[in-house]
C-alpha cells in the first residue's frame, strides 16, 4: 500500500551528529561563484539544506532576502551561531510549507544529491515565481593532483564535470541548466583534516571505533604529506548550475514557513501537485528570464589560466 511519506531522506539527516566537525572542516564557497548563481540584485531566496550557513553568509552579505532551511535542527543550531539574526526553518526539500510562486531563487549547496528528487523537484518548481531560478553548487576536490587523489583513496573520490545530474536535466519542470566552475583553495591543518574526515557521511555513520580508525589513517597520510604548523592547501573546484523554472505545479497550500521551528502542516484540501495544469511554460523559442526579470546571461567560461602544472606538486 502506498504511503504519503514526506519526511526527508535518512541521508539528509546524517550530518547533524557531526555538525561541529562539519562547520570546522568543510570548505566554504567562493563569493564570485555565489554572485554568478544568484546575482547582486536583491532577490527573495530560499536556501534548502543550508547546513551550518557557509553559503547563507554570502547570500546575506549580497543583500538578498534569505530564508534558510535544513531538515536537521542540529545543523540549524550551528547556523544560528554564525548568523544569530537569520530567519531559519526546520524543513526538507520534499515538503516546502510555502505558498506557490513565493521565491525568486531556490538554492542548494552540496545538498541536492541528498534530496528525493522525484518529490523535491516539483516542490521547488512550485514555490518559484514565474521565470525563477533553481541554483545548485557543489565543492569537488581537484583529484588531478596526485596527493589529492591519494587522499581520495582514503576518504572517497570526487569526480569533476559530472554536470547538474540526470534528475534535473530530465525534469519537465526546468529548462536546460547553465553552468560555470570556480577554483579555490581550502587550507587544512592536522586538526581540521580530522574534522573533514569526521564530517563525511560514510564516516559519520560508522561506530566510534570505525570513525577513529579512519581518522588515524588520514592523519598518517597527512603527517607524510603535510607541512606541519603551516598546514596544506586542498584544491577544490566549485561547480555551479542554474535552471529556469518552466512548468510550475499548483497546490492549495497557503501556509507559511515557520520561523525557527518545525515545518508547519499543510493546509487542508487537495495539496497534490498537478503538473498537467501548469501556470506557464518557457518554450524553446522563449528567451530564458532570470529571477530578477532580465535575460539570463550566458554561462561563464572557466578561467583560461591552467594552473594544473603547479598543482601537480606533492607537498612532501
Amino acid at each position: 500500500m502506498a504511503t504519503d511519506d514526506t519526511s526527508p531522506t535518512p541521508a539528509a539527516l546524517s550530518f547533524g551528529a557531526v555538525a561541529e566537525a562539519y562547520d570546522r572542516g568543510r570548505a566554504g564557497y567562493p563569493r564570485e561563484a555565489v554572485e554568478w548563481l544568484v546575482g547582486e540584485e536583491p532577490l527573495t531566496v530560499l536556501e534548502l539544506g543550508a547546513g551550518t550557513g557557509r553559503l547563507t553568509e554570502h547570500l546575506v552579505a549580497l543583500g538578498h532576502d534569505v530564508h534558510a532551511t535544513d531538515p536537521d535542527p542540529r545543523m540549524l543550531d550551528r547556523l544560528a551561531l554564525r548568523l544569530p539574526e537569520m530567519r531559519v526553518s526546520q524543513t526538507s526539500a520534499e515538503e516546502i510549507p510555502a505558498a506557490d510562486a513565493t521565491y525568486d531563487v531556490v538554492v542548494a549547496a552540496d545538498a541536492f544529491e541528498w534530496f528525493d528528487h522525484e518529490r523535491a523537484l516539483p516542490e521547488i518548481a512550485r514555490v518559484l515565481k514565474r521565470g525563477g531560478t533553481f541554483a545548485i553548487m557543489r565543492n569537488v576536490r581537484d583529484e588531478r593532483i596526485p596527493w589529492v587523489k591519494r587522499l581520495g583513496n582514503l576518504i572517497g573520490h570526487h569526480t569533476t564535470g559530472m554536470g547538474a545530474g540526470d534528475e534535473l536535466e530530465a525534469s519537465p519542470y526546468f529548462g536546460p541548466a547553465d553552468e560555470a566552475t570556480f577554483k579555490q583553495w581550502h587550507v587544512i591543518d592536522r586538526s581540521s583534516v580530522q574534522d573533514l574526515v569526521r564530517s563525511l557521511p560514510d564516516v559519520a555513520g560508522l561506530e566510534r571505533t570505525g570513525q577513529e580508525s579512519r581518522v588515524r589513517e588520514v592523519l598518517a597520510f597527512y603527517d607524510d604529506f603535510g607541512r606541519g604548523m603551516d598546514g596544506m592547501q586542498l584544491p577544490y573546484v566549485t561547480e555551479c548550475f542554474r535552471a529556469v523554472v518552466g512548468i510550475q505545479p499548483k497546490t492549495i497550500r497557503q501556509d507559511a514557513l515557520v520561523q525557527a521551528g518545525p515545518a508547519a502542516p499543510a493546509a487542508s484540501g487537495d495539496d497534490t501537485a498537478t503538473p498537467e495544469q501548469p501556470s506557464g511554460y518557457v518554450g524553446e523559442d522563449t528567451v530564458p528570464i532570470s529571477a530578477g526579470g532580465a535575460p539570463v546571461p550566458p554561462a561563464v567560461e572557466p578561467p583560461a589560466d591552467d594552473d594544473s602544472g603547479m598543482l601537480l606538486i606533492d607537498f612532501r
